[in-house]
């Protein structure tokens, strides 16, 4: 139930797994609509949950389980892609983290510190000075970052599409514009007819809130991007992103952005709100005023960009569970499975969810079945207003640390009291 990447995976390795399988996925539009053909590109290890909050719940072993099974996961879609000959505009060139302030070179430090004590080295995380960082990324006002080989740049759409392609060429039929009105053990209800199987995959993401019973189980939270025209090479010789790095730095409004294969500055982040209701509307992927705040931060990060000419504008919903957990189980008794809530880190997250999605519905006890998010239950989200309020208020509490961190130079007591309250 859903064409994105967390149904495509699964439908293609459980095909692979075994050709004899009777399998069908069902696409309220086309394939790739949502998250999975709009988002920043970075197909990275990242987890929402941090390693000592995974460990406090589940033990050490396991928290380093999760984690490497990612760092695995990013070489996998690479193989993948590679094997089955998959337009993706791959590029395993990492990640670089810039610290622009006193208070980011003080969680650059933390985040490397944390990935040590947990065994990480050098080869999994390294802490850059001002020389390397600027080496790999000539920001304004770097201090010094973090870079990380675990993650690969890519074209969403171009992936999505191309896996839904080689699914269907598997045997498996995609059932694009039709919606799913239900879904209950056996029975997976559309508007154009009942499908039933042994098993049904719920793999909605962000739209998991239009399903009825559903509402509160995951918030859509959109994140917008821009994209420029192709830059001259003498830009990108003075930006860098030679290896087409991806890139953030440590403030605490999110941001993302990647150079494109075809020498495009992509950039996103949060800033837009969330919707009363958990609603969703196409009205909702472009907001002007978020497009114009990521065209000032974008120009402020990287002057020698500061004149480019924005091409391509669009956004769309992300889905964020109540504790912040991305999870993936299988209920036997039901038949009903399901993989999501990855807070915006799902391109290769949801690789993992589809290969372990495969293992459970086939009854296999693997390394990937016992993974610490295997079965795991979010609470719900508030009920509204409580839902709306606290969203918002989050995200406007994010922009004040922000502002206030580069006023003040010491770190944000708020966005930790944020951060707790949201149960990151």
């Amino acid at each position: 139930m859903g064409a994105g990447y967390t149904g495509l995976w699964s439908a293609y390795y459980l095909k692979r797994a075994d050709p004899t399988l009777r399998i069908a996925v069902v696409e309220a539009e086309v394939a790739g609509f949502g998250a999975s053909g709009r988002n920043g590109g970075w197909c990275s290890a990242l987890y929402p949950v941090s390693l000592p909050r995974l460990a406090r719940e589940h033990g050490r072993d396991a928290a380093v389980r999760q984690y490497r099974a990612l760092q695995a996961t990013v070489a996998e879609v690479g193989r993948v892609i590679a094997a089955e000959g998959l337009a993706a505009d791959w590029a395993a060139g990492g990640t670089v983290t810039l610290a622009r302030s006193q208070p980011q070179l003080r969680r650059a430090a933390e985040e490397v510190e944390e990935a040590r004590a947990f065994g990480f080295g050098p080869s999994d995380v390294e802490l850059l000075d001002v020389e390397q960082a600027t080496r790999r990324l000539a920001a304004s006002s770097v201090l010094g970052g973090v870079y990380t080989p675990h993650c690969a740049a890519l074209h969403p759409a171009k992936l999505v599409r191309s896996l839904a392609g080689r699914v269907a060429g598997l045997g498996v039929p995609i059932y694009e514009r039709t919606a799913a009105l239900g879904l209950e053990p056996g029975r997976l209800r559309t508007e154009h007819g009942d499908l039933r199987a042994e098993l049904i995959l719920r793999a909605t993401e962000g739209f998991t809130a239009r399903l009825p019973g559903h509402r509160r189980r995951v918030a859509p939270v959109y994140s917008l991007m821009i994209a420029t025209e192709p830059l001259p090479q003498h830009s990108w010789e003075r930006i860098g992103l030679a290896a087409r790095e991806t890139f953030a730095d440590f403030r605490h409004l999110i941001i993302y952005g990647q150079r494109s294969a075809d020498d495009r500055l992509l950039f996103g982040g949060r800033g837009a709100p969330y919707h009363f209701g958990s609603r969703i509307s196409p009205g909702y992927d472009r907001v002007p005023a978020v497009f114009a705040a990521l065209r000032s931060a974008l120009a402020e990060l990287l002057p020698a960009a500061a004149d480019a000419p924005v091409s391509h504008t669009w956004g769309g919903p992300l889905g964020i569970s109540r504790d912040w957990h991305p999870s993936v189980g299988l209920d036997r008794s039901t038949g009903l499975g399901w993989a999501g809530g990855y807070v915006g880190d799902g391109v290769a997250a949801s690789n993992l969810a589809g290969r372990t999605l495969a293992d459970l519905a086939l009854g296999r006890d693997t390394d990937l079945t016992g993974l610490p998010w295997v079965g795991h239950r979010s609470p719900a989200w508030e009920v509204e207003p409580l839902r709306w309020l606290g969203a918002n208020a989050g995200l406007q509490a994010m922009r004040w640390a922000d502002r206030a961190e580069a006023r003040h130079g010491r770190p944000s007591r708020l966005a930790g009291v944020v951060n707790r309250a949201l149960g990151r």
